[in-house]
């Protein structure tokens, strides 16, 4: 009962943060110079029909008033209408969102199936050679910035001159995308029974959403092995061995579980820093989910659109966090709500 009080509460909080983050947006996206009804209709436009554009789109308007408007339709569901491609915003999302979220998951898998067993290994053998080699493999992780490791090392290396692993997009062009049920083409082709499709799609989403994890992998090997070290330090542990219990039941039962906390926050602040910042790996990819349609929307002061998808990402990250905050209670029975 106390759990449930407090998501309530935190579903309530969620209110003023996210109004905070339209207005943040709102103010900075229209400080940025420039006339977005000049670019959409062209240098050699008359004067009557840039003001057309303005006036259809509402830009003609005081700021006050247009930002009235947006959150008015918030409220009812609706983000209002691109200015670049004249398509509600709503429908862009949910075309172009599912590929982000695709890779983003993928990047989230990644970052626990490797940077888990790797801190655990790097703890368990601390100071000796496993250890070092994720000392080196996590310095690497986060010293490298992520246009040079898409481009040099890993688009390069791995389809250009060994050809182990496709290129850009979502699919090879003979295959046609599952039936659209969720817009992940991996779960999406595994619900259609599609399996030729299912090991194209994963093949092609391999070498971007290890791009996109690898800074936030070696941040994770780093949290579990700090947090596994502690633990083995501590009495239970001794007393556990003292005992007799096999070493592995002692890592993976005892230690493991009671390091999860650090692990579980870093995880869910780094799902909402991936979603986020998905749109350089898109852009190297030529991945098409929102990396591309948000580029093209700063270059065309696109209002409605920037701050659609960044309501998107705010909301996703709130919820992420609040996900994490409950798990807590679940992860060690002592903390309280």
């Amino acid at each position: 009962m106390r759990i449930l009080q407090y998501i309530l509460r935190r579903l309530f909080y969620m209110i003023p943060v996210l109004f905070g983050v339209t207005i943040l947006v709102f103010v900075i996206s229209h400080a940025i110079p420039g006339d977005p009804a000049k670019m959409i209709a062209g240098p050699k436009a008359s004067r009557q029909a840039i003001e057309n554009i303005r006036k259809s789109h509402g830009l003609d308007q005081p700021l006050p008033i247009q930002y009235i408007r947006f959150v008015t339709g918030l409220v009812k569901g609706d983000l209002g209408v691109s200015i670049r491609n004249h398509r509600p915003v709503t429908h862009d999302l949910k075309d172009f969102l599912p590929a982000t979220l695709e890779l983003t998951l993928a990047s989230i898998v990644i970052c626990l199936g490797v940077g888990i067993p790797l801190g655990i290994i790097s703890a368990v053998h601390r100071n000796r050679l496993p250890d070092h080699f994720t000392r080196v493999f996590s310095v690497f992780g986060v010293s490298m910035p992520v246009f040079w490791l898409g481009l040099m090392l890993l688009l390069l290396l791995f389809y250009r001159n060994l050809g182990w692993l496709p290129g850009s997009g979502r699919l090879d062009i003979d295959f046609s995308p599952p039936v659209h049920v969720t817009g992940l083409y991996l779960i999406d082709s595994l619900l259609d029974g599609q399996f030729d499709t299912f090991f194209n799609a994963a093949a092609h989403i391999l070498l971007p959403a290890f791009c996109l994890s690898y800074v936030y992998l070696a941040i994770v090997t780093r949290i579990v092995r700090s947090s596994m070290i502690e633990v083995l330090g501590q009495d239970f542990i001794i007393t556990a061995r003292a005992n007799g219990i096999a070493e592995t039941a002692i890592v993976l039962k005892h230690a493991f579980k009671n390091s999860l906390i650090p692990t579980v926050t870093i995880t869910g602040l780094s799902f909402g820093e991936l979603l986020g910042g998905a749109i350089l790996t898109e852009t190297i990819f030529g991945w098409p989910g929102m990396g591309k349609y948000v580029v093209d929307s700063v270059n065309y002061l696109d209002f409605p659109a920037i701050m659609g998808f960044t309501l998107i990402v705010a909301l996703v990250y709130v919820s992420i966090n609040l996900l994490v905050d409950v798990l807590y209670a679940f992860l060690n029975p002592r903390i309280q709500y």
